[in-house]
């Protein structure tokens, strides 16, 4: 079992823990062979990270499965010189390193990207911080949502009662957090193909807080450069598009809801057309004067009138039928029994040894030929001996010398 093939032949070391696991994971998933360094005998604490366990209370992470599948998991203990010398010797042979620690970790340990280019000058290395690897937070231990509050993506809340829902502040999910392993991903691998070009590698970095300050033009942007941002004469003061009701969420006769997103002309005649309600085309919902909220509120509460008359389903098929955009709102069981998340392939399943077969989700990239299908993560240290007598040509005694003392068993 494996996932695709794209970059069959390239190995990557990766010493990271929890988020920044998620990089090697991208990696895997496309086919790279993701060498992990753990520290026994509880290695990445993603490995029993969030709510819920698969198979028994102490089983493992559903992020761990996700973001550490595929991989090959070797413990070493870099603490000692011996330990050193094998992440060396495993980096001869490698075409990147991932650094998914506070930034500077491996330069801390003595095996940073002077000491990795002096015995691979090919390679190359990514790190991958939450606060980045200059600055004056530089040492702050953070986590997903502490990325998404210092940007201002996030909006927290301090009650003044115990929360009763939500983390952190906020019910949110944190976005830099689940984007932080695509970046970087994308930027090692721009950076393998420079060196390939070169045969010189390079240090590239990417930090949970860049992330979130990156991710909306509009929010950042457009406050650097204040004194040439200007209101747009078409928009509302209160930031909307005045026929924002053609760009809403309506609830349906089950309950349900509809993202109606007819916010184009075509869709909203051929919209006003199949509920026979063309006397709405005459709202003037491009207009911003004074009388513009009230219009839009006309409108508002006329849709939200129609969209209760048929069920979430039935919307869905009007607009195929009608050539409308918009599309069902699905909670995340409703999505997994979605006729079109359902046709397009989108789970595989593999069995898991004293728990039975699981399913999961496959990668959002797809490759025309090719079924993906990865291992399961391994457990702590399961692929050492291996990893360091192939690629490293390690003997017993060395083997013995560089593991990680606390691995079980030793």
């Amino acid at each position: 079992m494996s996932g695709f093939s794209l970059l069959n032949g390239v190995r990557v070391l990766e010493v990271a823990q929890l988020a920044p696991s998620s990089l090697g994971g991208h990696l895997a998933d496309l086919g790279a062979e993701v060498i992990k360094i753990e520290a026994g005998p509880a290695g990445d604490p993603v490995r029993v990270g969030g709510s819920r366990a698969v198979g028994g209370p102490d089983g493992p992470a559903f992020m761990h499965l996700r973001w550490n599948r595929g991989k090959k998991s070797v413990a070493l203990d870099l603490r000692t010189a011996e330990g050193k010398q094998a992440f060396l010797d495993l980096a001869r042979s490698c075409d990147a390193v991932v650094e998914g620690m506070r930034g500077g970790y491996l330069d801390w340990l003595g095996i940073g990207f002077a000491e990795l280019r002096r015995v691979n000058p090919k390679i190359v290395l990514c790190t991958v911080s939450g606060m980045g690897t200059d600055g004056p937070y530089r040492g702050l231990g953070t986590g997903g949502p502490v990325f998404d509050a210092y940007a201002g993506l996030r909006e927290v809340s301090t009650p003044d009662e115990p929360p009763v829902t939500g983390i952190a502040g906020s019910t949110s999910p944190p976005v830099a957090m689940y984007a932080l392993g695509a970046y970087g991903a994308m930027g090692l691998l721009a950076a393998l193909h420079r060196a390939a070009v070169t045969g010189t590698g390079c240090q590239v970095e990417v930090s949970g807080i860049d992330i979130a300050a990156a991710w909306m033009p509009d929010l950042v942007d457009a406050e650097l450069n204040r004194d040439w941002s200007i209101p747009r004469p078409t928009w509302l003061p209160d930031g909307r598009l005045p026929d924002w009701p053609r760009l809403e969420a309506y609830r349906t006769k089950d309950g349900k809801a509809v993202l109606f997103g007819s916010h184009v002309e075509k869709f909203w005649r051929n919209f006003l057309v199949a509920v026979g309600r063309e006397d709405l085309v005459e709202v003037d919902l491009a207009g911003t004067d004074e009388g513009a909220p009230a219009r839009a509120d006309l409108v508002w509460r006329a849709l939200r009138e129609i969209f209760a008359q048929r069920t979430r389903d039935e919307w869905v098929r009007l607009f195929l039928e009608h050539g409308i955009a918009g599309g069902p709102v699905n909670t995340g069981p409703e999505m997994l029994t979605d006729p079109h998340f359902r046709a397009r392939d989108n789970t595989y399943r593999v069995e898991y040894e004293g728990v039975g077969e699981l399913k999961f989700l496959v990668s959002p990239v797809r490759v025309a030929g090719e079924k993906f299908a990865p291992a399961l993560p391994p457990p702590v240290g399961a692929d050492t001996a291996d990893v360091l007598r192939v690629i490293a040509g390690y003997d017993t005694d060395r083997i013995a010398a560089a593991t990680d003392p606390q691995l079980p068993g030793k």
